[in-house]
């Protein structure tokens, strides 16, 4: 399906995995999101010209999806460790994204909105602080519950689940016939 949009614009996307993947993988049912799906979509609906994709600590057992991630167009980002403290931290990306994101405000990108893939309440300045800007897209939710209750005073314009039935039919990864 093809989304039309007045003036093409150039977004960017930032997707905190360990949100996006415990908002369809924790829920009842549980889901997968299909990349090149997700991907097609966030450029279709939403102008997003570069998505970030942000995990917690590269291992190399996890090459092949790696090169999943990164073949369905998404750039992939990775939270520094010291390696000695690798078991002992969670993919926390919070603080990356939102230094990504001023960062490039900062330099003054060449850039027109940013969208969010998250639940997470620790986004919340960043969010308001580029709705003030003129800089904010959307936050897209993996699902309802995992929506920080903080973000229940901004416009439904502001926000969207992956959940909702027509976007999960569209970016869901279908499962393999028996």
């Amino acid at each position: 399906m093809i989304y039309m949009n007045m003036k093409e614009e150039n977004n960017l996307a930032f997707i905190d995995e360990q949100n996006l993947y415990r908002g369809t993988m924790e829920t009842d049912p549980k889901w997968r999101v299909d990349l090149f799906k997700f991907r097609k979509y966030l450029s279709e609906k939403y102008d997003v010209k570069r998505a970030y994709y942000f995990l917690g600590f590269l291992d190399e057992e996890n090459q092949s999806l790696y090169d999943r991630i990164q073949e369905s167009g998404f750039v992939i980002k990775f939270r520094r460790y010291n390696s000695a403290m690798k078991s002992k931290k969670k993919g926390n990306v919070d603080s990356d994204i939102i230094f990504d994101v001023m960062k490039r405000l900062y330099r003054q990108e060449d850039f027109d909105k940013v969208l969010l893939v998250s639940g997470d309440g620790d986004y919340m300045m960043l969010v308001d602080f580029l709705i003030e800007e003129g800089k904010f897209k959307k936050i897209l939710f993996p699902n309802k519950d995992f929506a920080s209750s903080l973000y229940k005073k901004m416009g439904s314009e502001y926000f969207d689940f992956l959940s909702n039935g027509d976007i999960k039919k569209k970016i869901e990864k279908q499962k393999k016939a028996p």
